[in-house]
């Protein structure tokens, strides 16, 4: 087993390894629990960790994680005039879905 991330958070935490499964490696949380403590041990040693069963998976699942991480954001003008940001696939100013 080999550590490959921290996580910022339990929810980012369960979105990335759920993601590493679907291309088929095995992947697991650690320190999901360690939020509780923080204070008595430093922030960043409570933060969750994304683990991997399979040494020889690592490159891929790195790269899989980098790649994750830097998807480029949508940005769509709605007839309504409002500019649209980020994964949003209505406008939130008038609801109209977004443009094909």
């Amino acid at each position: 087993m080999r550590r490959i991330a921290q996580a910022p958070n339990i929810a980012i935490a369960a979105l990335w390894v759920d993601f590493l499964r679907q291309a088929g490696i095995a992947a697991s949380v650690q320190r999901q629990f360690l939020s509780s403590v923080a204070g008595e041990l430093p922030p960043d040693q409570c933060l969750p960790e994304i683990w991997i069963t399979h040494d020889q998976q690592e490159a891929q699942a790195r790269g899989l994680l980098k790649d994750l991480q830097s998807l480029p954001q949508r940005r769509w003008r709605c007839a309504c005039g409002e500019l649209v940001e980020g994964g949003f696939e209505s406008c939130w100013n008038c609801g109209l879905a977004m443009p094909a």
